[in-house]
């Protein structure tokens, strides 16, 4: 099963490809999708819709997963985000792809054990679940972390015969 993690933000959305075959996992790709901060919010999403149309007609996921909104001190920030969150939902749903929503401390407790991880200890985990895989920001390994996330899900609610 090829599945994509998504860690949403207007600025920067982190992306990550694996393959996960029951416990086992292999990275296939990872990345940032970056907008330019002069363009206006609209045409930014535009960009980031256009960006992730291309990922899924290109990695074909059979699954996604999107990091859920944080409520951050700044509620312009957490509106931009929140509507990038938006985009990656709909273009994933657009695709066919089924779509899991974990929040950022759930993601970390699943890699780390302990959903107070700092970002370098998920980075951690991620490098050593997916030997070989050279990440290419915080943005994607966020990613890959909730990819891999959604797969162990998927992979428990297999074992007890839950339906996906």
């Amino acid at each position: 099963m090829i599945l994509l993690g998504l860690d949403p933000g207007l600025g920067n959305t982190g992306w990550g490809v694996i393959r996960a075959e029951g416990n086992r996992l292999a990275h296939l790709a990872n990345g940032t999708i970056k907008t330019a901060p002069a363009l206006p919010v609209a045409e930014r999403l535009l960009e980031l819709d256009r960006w992730l149309a291309a990922l899924l007609a290109e990695h074909r996921p059979d699954g996604a997963a999107v990091e859920e909104v944080f409520v951050n001190s700044n509620p312009q920030s957490t509106l931009k985000l929140g509507q990038a969150r938006g985009v990656a939902l709909l273009a994933a749903a657009r695709r066919g792809a089924a779509v899991g929503e974990y929040a950022p401390t759930l993601v970390k407790k699943a890699l780390v054990g302990t959903g107070g991880a700092g970002k370098e200890q998920v980075r951690a985990m991620v490098a050593r679940l997916l030997p070989g895989a050279k990440i290419a920001s915080a943005d994607a390994a966020d990613a890959l972390a909730v990819a891999i996330t959604h797969a162990h899900h998927l992979a428990t609610r297999t074992a007890r015969g839950i339906a996906a």
